[in-house]
């Protein structure tokens, strides 16, 4: 006999009746039960490689000493000679320009604070040229400015942060307060 012909419920018989009288037709589906306690945590796996940091190249740079600043309409470089962190950067001889170890994108920022309010600009010079969006020209006179910008450096490119547009005298503040700062940090 073919299996199509056989008892929908035992599967061995021929005959549907002779079934349901000791098995019985099936009932509906039960409600499905709770979920069991969470199993025991597994091995630890093994440790992965090392990989790579880029904040491995960053820098930061100061002036505290409160250095009076000669400007001039081109730029004058504001010298950073305090709390140094340069991991890979070169300072120059006056501390007014920095030397990228690793070429990359970077996140720059920089502060300069001021005795007096002026009408100078500020900015960050990339290999001696205006690094687009970190230039301040402020309308009314100012004494505080900060700014960031992320751009693209290349290994041996040089940054200084200047004051520039007009001809004057400006004492940064000083006696262990931030007159000057600039940090550079690598992205990727």
């Amino acid at each position: 006999m073919y299996r199509e012909n056989r008892c929908p419920y035992c599967g061995r018989c021929i005959n549907v009746c002779c079934c349901v009288k000791t098995i019985g037709i099936p009932g509906k589906r039960g409600r499905r039960g709770q979920a069991g306690p969470q199993g025991p945590t597994g091995p630890t796996g093994a440790t992965g490689a090392t990989g790579t940091s880029v904040t491995e190249n960053s820098m930061y740079a100061s002036n505290t000493i409160g250095s009076t600043i000669l400007v001039v309409l081109g730029g004058s470089p504001i010298p950073l000679p305090n709390n140094q962190s340069l991991d890979g950067f070169i300072a120059n001889g006056s501390n007014t320009t920095f030397t990228v170890p690793v070429t990359g994108r970077y996140y720059l920022s920089y502060q300069i604070n001021t005795t007096a309010s002026l009408l100078a600009g500020s900015r960050l010079t990339l290999n001696g040229s205006p690094i687009s969006g970190s230039i301040i020209s402020p309308a009314v006179a100012i004494s505080s400015y900060n700014n960031d910008v992320i751009a693209n450096l290349q290994a041996g490119d040089n940054i200084s942060l200047q004051l520039f547009g007009l001809v004057a005298t400006v004492i940064l503040l000083g006696g262990g307060s931030t007159g000057a700062a600039l940090s550079v940090i690598r992205l990727n």
